[in-house]
């Protein structure tokens, strides 16, 4: 299992979350590669997927994972909790989706099988707007002092809030 992923980023419009994650699983089983998605609009940008993978892989090589799977352990650093239940809810929901795509390793099949169901764009999804920074800010336990005392960026408190699951394990 690479550390390397490729992250992508897309619109699924899921029916159904059980025959979307099996399709999923499908194509991951064919490619040989682990494929982590995130709901865009609940996680700091691709940085913030980019972590989250990072230190679900090092916890799974060095055989300290809470998770039965790598894709559930990235979930749970992304969402920098030990409940499953509350990881989950960074993943995809019924409905559209704008969501992050993590293939690892990177595999030019894997991403091509995604396309048929996931939509790729390449917009700028980065922007973290008023709405989603107070949904970051609940989300994360991010008080407005702390938020002032990192000049009004918020990201680097989300980063920190991952890091700390590697503390508070």
């Amino acid at each position: 299992m690479e550390h390397e992923c490729e992250i992508r980023q897309g619109i699924a419009d899921i029916p159904s979350i059980p025959a979307f994650l099996e399709s999923v699983r499908e194509i991951a089983a064919a490619t040989g590669t682990h494929i982590i998605c995130f709901d865009a609009e609940k996680i700091a940008g691709k940085a913030h997927a980019r972590k989250a993978v990072g230190h679900a892989v090092r916890s799974w090589r060095e055989g300290r994972a809470i998770a039965n799977s790598l894709e559930m352990e990235a979930l749970l650093y992304a969402g920098g909790t030990r409940q499953c239940r509350v990881a989950m809810d960074l993943g995809l929901h019924e409905g559209e989706n704008r969501c992050y795509v993590c293939i690892c390793p990177p595999s030019p099949a894997a991403a091509e099988a995604l396309e048929r169901i996931l939509r790729p764009d390449d917009g700028d999804w980065e922007g973290i707007d008023e709405a989603k920074k107070m949904r970051l800010m609940k989300r994360y336990a991010i008080t407005g002092e702390e938020l002032a005392a990192a000049g009004g960026r918020i990201r680097p408190l989300v980063f920190e809030r991952i890091a700390l699951l590697e503390v508070n394990r």
